[in-house]
């Protein structure tokens, strides 16, 4: 299966994750080859891309319950984004969709904004500016 291949060594291999992740059925069907490769992604992303080493992934709550990143990132996808959910102030909701307290919320906007929202901006950015390219 092309998931289990892939491997990251540069931002267009992490692209092409995302991509992939935007059909929400895919998701569902693979979700936990996913899950394994969404950590990897983010782990070369942040510690290889951005050089950030001292924050450990996957993420854990004060109870120690390990954090489920795509859960995360699709959740909030859904929602319209880190700037959505903000806005609407529906972390809390979030938080219980994903099986925590709805005082685990703001750990949660803090968690997206720290590991997920960087993707998604660079991301977004990468996808921008290689439609600016194209029709320049």
């Amino acid at each position: 299966m092309i998931i289990r291949a892939m491997e990251f060594h540069y931002f267009t291999d992490c692209k092409s994750l995302l991509e992939m992740m935007e059909d929400s059925k895919f998701v569902f069907k693979y979700k936990h080859e996913l899950e394994r490769k969404f950590e990897e992604m983010l782990t070369w992303f942040i510690t290889v891309k951005l050089g950030i080493t001292a924050r450990p992934i996957p993420p854990h709550t004060a109870d120690n319950k390990k954090m489920n990143l795509l859960d995360l990132y699709m959740i909030v996808e859904r929602d319209g984004g880190y700037r959505s959910v903000t806005d609407n102030n529906i972390w809390l909701v979030i938080a219980k969709d994903m099986g925590y307290e709805y005082h685990d919320g703001e750990f949660m906007r803090i968690v997206y904004a720290m590991y997920l929202d960087v993707l998604v901006y660079y991301y977004r950015f990468k996808s921008f500016k290689k439609r600016w390219l194209t029709k320049r």
